[in-house]
């Protein structure tokens, strides 16, 4: 999707609940102030969506993302109770976003652990993530006994394993770790780590590092020396664990994009939750929200943009000192914004 400064770039934008209107102007802020190409076709989903549609994912929302097949989204709260199943599983399967693609990068000095640059990708669609579950009963017991079946395919597999590899070819990366549990969960997960290999020695050897790291052992070395690491690719359930373990090690999941990618589409966000304790209260940290659109202008080819966006975030936190109170700071969400607009504007 290349786009020249004067294409406008059609895309789909969904404020969230919480916190997400607040992050989400003050993304907008930032790329207005980059002219960043994108045309945006605004919608509701989560909570918002049940009040104006009866529906977490309205179906207006998805003939939107449909059309432009691209979109950023504030966080979205799942109804409780009700039946209604997670927004952002319904908008994986809808869409296919096989891969998911979260960046952990260090960016406030001075934490447990500096100079972290770490990629987890993924597997977003399958595995014991798809739900698949029941309980049986005992005499009076209603719940006597769960039962969850996960479910890994070659294809499937194959998809983020690929995307993964293909990731780590175009943004230099010298190493991917696959991370499994096949020592356990031998047709499960050892289905995802056999197509690894045979995939990397098919098109990848030589081009890049290949390792292979058992789950449990994989935590703590992340704990022990992140920096042994570049790019990690695993399976759904795995990745969701892991990748806020990453997120922990560069200050939280306030500095924690990602990007759900698929065929068909893309979704960009911030990893974090809707925090409605907080919402309305200025407090909330756009930084995730931010370097998610980051992404989104490198997905559609706009590095230049992308880098700029990057570079005046780190400034406005390192050089000028304008944080938010998870970072340390005094600054409200419109202040961090303006902080960031005007190292853009200075550039």
């Amino acid at each position: 999707m290349a786009a020249s400064n004067a294409s406008p770039i059609p895309a789909t934008l969904i404020p969230g609940d919480g916190i997400g209107p607040e992050i989400v102007e003050a993304t907008l802020a930032a790329l207005d102030a980059l002219g960043a190409p994108f045309e945006w076709d605004t919608q509701v989903a989560g909570l918002a969506g049940v009040q104006a549609a009866g529906d977490p994912l309205p179906r207006a929302a998805l003939d939107s993302i449909r059309r432009t097949r691209l979109a950023l989204k504030g966080p979205l709260e799942t109804p409780s109770g009700g039946g209604y199943r997670s927004s952002n599983v319904r908008l994986r399967e809808e869409f296919q976003l096989y891969a998911n693609l979260r960046p952990a990068r260090s960016i406030v000095p001075g934490g447990r652990y500096d100079n972290v640059d770490l990629v987890i990708v993924r597997e977003n669609l399958e595995g014991l993530y798809i739900g698949h579950e029941h309980y049986v009963q005992i005499d009076d017991d209603p719940h006597a006994v769960a039962m969850a079946t996960g479910i890994n395919t070659r294809q499937g597999s194959r998809r983020a394993l690929e995307f993964a590899f293909e990731y780590a070819l175009a943004n230099g990366r010298k190493k991917v770790t696959v991370v499994h549990k096949a020592n356990i969960m031998k047709a499960l997960t050892g289905i995802f780590l056999e197509t690894g290999k045979e995939l990397y020695e098919a098109k990848y050897k030589g081009k890049f590092e290949l390792e292979t790291v058992i789950v449990d052992a994989c935590a703590m070395k992340l704990v022990l020396n992140p920096w042994q690491f570049d790019v990690i690719v695993t399976t759904n359930l795995f990745g969701d664990i892991i990748s806020d373990l990453v997120a922990g090690l560069v200050g939280g999941l306030g500095m924690a994009p990602g990007a759900n990618i698929g065929a068909n589409a893309a979704i960009f966000e911030a990893v974090h939750g809707s925090a409605p304790d907080i919402a309305g209260q200025g407090k909330a940290n756009p930084v995730a929200l931010m370097l998610a659109a980051a992404m989104m202008l490198d997905h559609v080819k706009r590095q230049d943009l992308a880098t700029r966006l990057r570079t005046a975030i780190d400034q406005a936190l390192n050089i000028d000192q304008v944080r938010t109170g998870d970072l340390g700071g005094k600054a409200s969400t419109s202040q961090f914004a303006q902080a960031v607009v005007a190292r853009i504007q200075a550039g």
